[in-house]
């Protein structure tokens, strides 16, 4: 396979870097140059065998035997197939932990590649496609990368690293716990206290051959919340002797939406109420008992947040009651389906950008603007108060616009596989910057 241009730029970086004033820079530009064609068998591996929340068997196992390959000692089974590798240099010096997802998602892919998955799964009873459609898979790639260069360099680092191979981060299946709030749950810290937290996420937002980042809130609180209507089942051609589940639940659907646009001060903060389940009725002219509605909230302010969530629980609660039905509000539904801000802390976030200039060039390092989307990531540095950085990699093929690429989640989501190499080497280069810092 050709190499990428940022790729080629690397490999060209090497030659013409002093040695004394870019000794690491070198080392995580043509480490990760290197490890291109390895990366990219893992990455096309994992992508051909994709495994959805709480499944990531066969996945899991091949990391797990990688990092044994590599020297780590491995903890397997946490939060069902959660791994975990910790590398000790033998000399003194800081804690880090970086972090890989590796679930997928129940995407039926519709990208032409010889490599493309064809996996089937189960999926709230259904059997649907399975695909790598946010880029989990690049992402154990160049942790995967990221973990061997730091085994093989372990003379030129002190300290200690974790590496997180977390499964459910797309959310755990409906009765079950998962992600990184079990992984917590299960000890993933007992033995281990890192003093920081590093996450990566390839993006089709960016172009191949960039990275972005942001100190502050870098993504959004998420909360699911579930609504289920409770009517009167009647006969379609005599609406009045019951009482319509769906018109109310319509009716709650419509009224949400001033919640955002005339309850929150969004000069404040961005937030989002989006429904995407509106499940009810089985016959064409019968008016159902009950209706569902699912959805989500998202926000970046705490009080914003508790007062989307509060307005939606009442709009349900009072047009339900206008209609002379009921409801089941749970809003949200529960603490293990809540996620909190994406938080980078300000002054690693500096350390780690700096580090990112280095590896990359200042050129290639943006200011990232806030996304609504959300991340379980957080959870790992709350729950031992710890500050924690995730930034963003450009996914999208040169040539190609950013802002008309398939997004993630979509079937048709793919990736420059460059961009391994620029998430690698500039993971790489914080690692190694970090852990030559004094503890």
């Amino acid at each position: 396979m050709s190499k990428s241009p940022f790729v080629l730029a690397l490999l060209a970086a090497l030659a013409a870097c002093p040695v004394v004033a870019a000794e690491q820079a070198s080392t995580a530009q043509g480490e990760m140059a290197s490890m291109q064609k390895q990366m990219i068998a893992w990455r096309r591996d994992f992508h051909q065998h994709p495994e959805l929340s709480n499944r990531e068997v066969r996945t899991s196992r091949i990391v797990a035997a990688q990092l044994k390959k590599f020297g780590y000692r491995v903890r397997t089974g946490i939060a069902h197939t959660g791994v975990v590798g910790v590398l000790d240099s033998g000399k003194p010096g800081p804690k880090l932990a970086i972090r890989a997802d590796m679930d997928a998602l129940p995407v039926t892919e519709e990208v032409d590649l010889p490599f493309a998955s064809k996996a089937k799964g189960e999926y709230l009873g259904k059997t649907v496609g399975v695909m790598h459609a946010c880029g989990h898979d690049a992402h154990m790639a160049m942790t995967l990368g990221v973990a061997k260069v730091l085994a093989e360099q372990r003379k030129n680092w002190s300290g200690q690293v974790m590496f997180i191979f977390q499964p459910a981060e797309e959310g755990a299946p409906r009765g079950e716990e998962g992600g990184a709030p079990l992984m917590v749950k299960e000890g993933v810290f007992k033995d281990f206290k890192p003093d920081a937290i590093l996450g990566m996420h390839v993006v089709s937002a960016l172009p191949e051959g960039t990275v972005a980042l942001r100190p502050g809130g870098a993504m959004a609180s998420s909360d699911t919340f579930r609504i289920v209507v409770h009517g009167k089942q009647s006969h379609g051609a005599t609406p009045w002797a019951g009482i319509d589940p769906i018109v109310t639940a319509a009716e709650i659907v419509t009224a949400a939406q001033t919640i955002v646009s005339r309850k929150l001060d969004i000069n404040k903060e961005p937030a989002v109420v989006t429904f995407g389940i509106f499940d009810g009725g089985a016959r064409f002219n019968i008016v159902p008992d009950t209706v569902e509605l699912q959805g989500t909230v998202r926000a970046f302010d705490e009080g914003m947040r508790k007062q989307a969530l509060d307005g939606l629980r009442n709009i349900a609660e009072h047009v339900a009651a206008a209609h002379g039905a009921t409801v089941e509000a749970q809003v949200p539904l529960g603490a293990d389906s809540s996620n909190p801000v994406n938080y980078n802390d300000p002054a690693l976030t500096a350390r780690v950008r700096a580090s990112l200039e280095t590896a990359l060039g200042k050129e290639h390092v943006q200011e990232a603007r806030r996304w609504t989307a959300s991340e379980d990531f957080p959870h790992f540095g709350a729950a031992i108060e710890v500050p924690s950085v995730y930034f963003f990699v450009g996914a999208t093929p040169q040539g190609e616009d950013p802002a008309t690429a398939p997004s993630n989640h979509s079937p048709r989501f793919h990736l420059d596989e460059g961009a391994l190499a620029v998430g690698g080497a500039g993971m790489l280069q914080v690692a190694l910057d970090y852990l030559h810092a004094t503890p």
